[in-house]
């Protein structure tokens, strides 16, 4: 199992204390230590930095804690060894371009049953390394194709959710299949099932938090997120909380739609 963290902003921000307690995860104070990686949407392109080491001792954490980045959406992984050898190859998140766009996937949980059957064919695209996560966006790749390829202009948001809640419910019994997914506009997550502190694999798969901030004259300053002085509104998804506000847990089956700060869509707990 591995560790998810992502953000969706009405105004470009920095990702700081968040990350630095996710990170504390990835070989301190959690066992994720198979490496880890974050990725910034930016201009309509990808910033991704990815690593084999622990997060915790990695030096690129404190590279991007001296150099901040800032953006809109941000998806982050913490990788624990399941399925695919020690490298860069196996280490998430996942890009690739469909339809002109940068698409970016990270996944937490155990689906080794994906690479069987006629479920989940892949299209044109090919993983580049081992593990099942990648395969599986690969396929998740597969059955967006045709939304955005048939037309001259990106598909529409219903269909898009359509798509990816299709897969995700066919995903689902295969195993614990928690994900985080950009497209280059929305944010979409899907809450399952994963291996709690008990031990027990089992819902919550995610948790989500959204936080307002109002205009002020200076930069605002909270536990895990700076921000510029603007009206801002943002949307923090994580597997566990990573602080002592109110984050609300995904129903198990959950998927929620996130764009500029917003909320936009959601299945409702299942």
């Amino acid at each position: 199992m591995c560790e998810l963290f992502a953000m969706s902003s009405s105004v470009p921000a920095t990702v700081t204390f968040s990350l630095e307690e996710f990170a504390q995860h990835g070989g301190l104070t959690g066992p994720y230590k198979d490496g880890w990686g974050i990725a910034f949407a930016e201009d309509g392109d990808v910033r991704v930095v990815r690593d084999t080491t622990a997060a915790s001792s990695s030096p690129w954490l404190q590279f991007l804690e001296n150099h901040p980045i800032r953006s809109r959406a941000v998806i982050s992984h913490i990788r624990k060894r399941t399925t695919g050898t020690l490298a860069l190859k196996n280490t998430q998140p996942f890009i690739r371009e469909l339809g002109g766009r940068m698409h970016t996937f990270a996944h937490n949980g155990h689906v080794p049953d994906v690479t069987k059957g006629k479920w989940f064919p892949l299209g044109p695209l090919r993983p580049v390394g081992e593990t099942d996560s990648e395969y599986a966006f690969c396929a998740l790749l597969a059955r967006l194709e045709a939304d955005w390829l048939e037309e001259d202009r990106p598909p529409s948001l219903e269909a898009r959710f359509e798509t990816v809640s299709g897969f995700a419910r066919d995903l689902r019994p295969l195993g614990p299949a928690n994900f985080l997914y950009w497209d280059g506009d929305v944010m979409i997550a899907h809450g399952d099932r994963r291996h709690q502190t008990s031990g027990v694999i089992e819902p919550p798969g995610l948790h989500v938090l959204i936080r307002e901030c109002p205009p002020s004259g200076a930069e605002f300053e909270a536990e895990g997120l700076t921000v510029d002085a603007a009206h801002q509104r943002v949307v923090l998804i994580a597997s566990v909380p990573l602080t002592d506000e109110s984050w609300r847990s995904f129903g198990s089956g959950e998927i929620v739609m996130a764009a500029d700060g917003q909320l936009i869509a959601s299945t409702g707990p299942k």
